[in-house]
């Protein structure tokens, strides 16, 4: 059997982490498989819709390297739901509804009243309908055919049909509500597992008699816990966390989906570079029922470690123009964003401030620019430069390694002196210590 795995946006606002979270898993489902992983852009509201959300969830996929092996639009498909809509009307398992909403409200009410279940109460078949009104239509639930199913994630699932109201699955003015033509769809594309959050459960539970009364079996479910920010519950600027925002940060895509893909698992969050690695690992039975905690410093985190593994060729394209190689290796263990490489080539290759220092700093490092010119840059400079000054100063540690760090980079911190003294050159190096002497 080929597994089909779908994820279903809205193109009515743009893709963030919790809605990214599910992409990636019925991706990586499916690519361990060998199966096929579908996008279906769920534009069925045609007012919210928009074409320029339907690019950014498209170009979002793309850069996360989330690519379907296909793309379908319901708005394109609304010939198929009206075949399908009026076979179950036929048979009786769709049928019209005249409540107004506020009706719907003061009966649920009463029935809270009671002590009851505040489920719909279908009206008589034979009563005519209020004059004025259109119809909404609702999927009749079978009360004799009990609900139940094996959940990747949950375990058993079961419902009594009797305690859920008749979904409305198509509005007064003839637009779809979700539930129907998401099962149309399931049957007309053939999925085989359905991986979406456990918010979906009850609609689950309706929507296996859909795929019943179509003749279709319903596919597997995996309903995963929800996505909550890491101090509680999920805050809209969690909500506004996704794709657009990581691009403006310089975040590396692979570094969202290594931590998405096993918060909330058994499986510990690590630095992998490859989307067929993870697909490989991935596995719902390590799926925990806790809410699933996401954290953007893990992100920033994994980030760094990334880039610190990443080959040269890996990166290559996107580096400043002009960056080598050598400068690549001897830098990206110092990085967190491989934004921040442009301002380390000022330090290796460009011009920097002199630093402000005591006044015995200087004087180390006026007896450095001296030792500097004397001995030879052909082996390790910054060894022998140090070992000279260790001893002809008496100084060691920090005293002597922090001046000249200031001095030769203008910073407190950063990558090996050895690698930077290096990669500056004599000439440079001189100059600059120099101009620390002098301020």
């Amino acid at each position: 059997m080929t597994f089909v795995t779908r994820f279903a946006p809205s193109p009515t606002g743009r893709l963030h982490v919790g809605n990214i979270r599910t992409a990636l898993h019925n991706f990586l489902f499916a690519r361990k498989h060998g199966g096929i992983f579908i996008v279906r852009i769920d534009d069925t509201d045609q007012v919210r819709s928009t074409a320029e959300f339907d690019q950014a969830i498209r170009d979002d996929l793309e850069w996360l390297g989330l690519l379907p092996e296909k793309l379908v639009r319901q708005s394109e498909r609304f010939d198929l739901y009206e075949r399908e809509f009026d076979r179950l009307k036929a048979k009786g398992r769709v049928y019209a509804c005249y409540e107004t909403p506020e009706e719907l409200e003061l009966r649920r009410k009463v029935l809270l009243g009671r002590g009851l279940p505040p489920v719909y109460e279908r009206r008589d078949a034979d009563a005519p309908p209020p004059e004025g009104r259109e119809p909404h239509w609702r999927f009749r639930l079978d009360y004799d055919a009990p609900i139940a199913w094996n959940d990747l994630i949950r375990g058993e699932q079961r419902f009594d049909p009797k305690l859920l109201s008749d979904p409305v699955v198509r509005r007064e003015d003839g637009s779809w509500l979700y539930l129907l033509p998401s099962v149309i769809d399931d049957v007309d594309l053939g999925v085989t597992h359905i991986v979406r959050g456990e918010d979906h459960v009850t609609n689950s539970a309706a929507q296996i008699q859909m795929f019943q009364a179509l003749g279709s079996k319903p596919p597997r479910f995996a309903h995963e816990a929800l996505l909550v920010a890491a101090e509680g519950k999920l805050s809209k600027r969690l909500g506004s966390y996704g794709a657009e925002h990581l691009r403006e940060e310089g975040i590396e895509p692979i570094a969202l989906l290594d931590v998405l893909a096993r918060i909330g698992t058994s499986q510990p969050v690590e630095a992998i570079a490859s989307l067929d690695v993870l697909a490989r690992d991935f596995d719902f039975t390590t799926f925990g029922r806790a809410p699933a905690h996401f954290d953007p410093h893990e992100v920033e985190l994994i980030n760094a470690r990334l880039l610190h593994q990443l080959d040269y060729a890996a990166v290559a394209d996107r580096l400043p123009k002009g960056a080598t190689e050598q400068d690549w290796l001897l830098l990206r263990s110092n990085l967190r964003r491989l934004a921040d490489l442009t301002p380390w080539l000022e330090v290796l290759h460009g011009d920097i401030d002199p630093p402000e220092l005591a006044h015995d700093e200087r004087l180390l490092v006026k007896e450095a620019a001296g030792t500097a010119e004397r001995i030879d840059w052909s082996a390790d400079a910054w060894k022998t430069l140090t070992g000279k000054l260790k001893e002809s100063s008496g100084k060691k540690g920090r005293e002597l390694f922090h001046p000249l760090r200031l001095a030769l980079t203008g910073l407190e911190s950063g990558p090996e002196m050895a690698g930077l003294l290096e990669a500056m050159g004599k000439d440079c190096a001189l100059r600059r210590l120099e101009a620390a002497a002098r301020r």
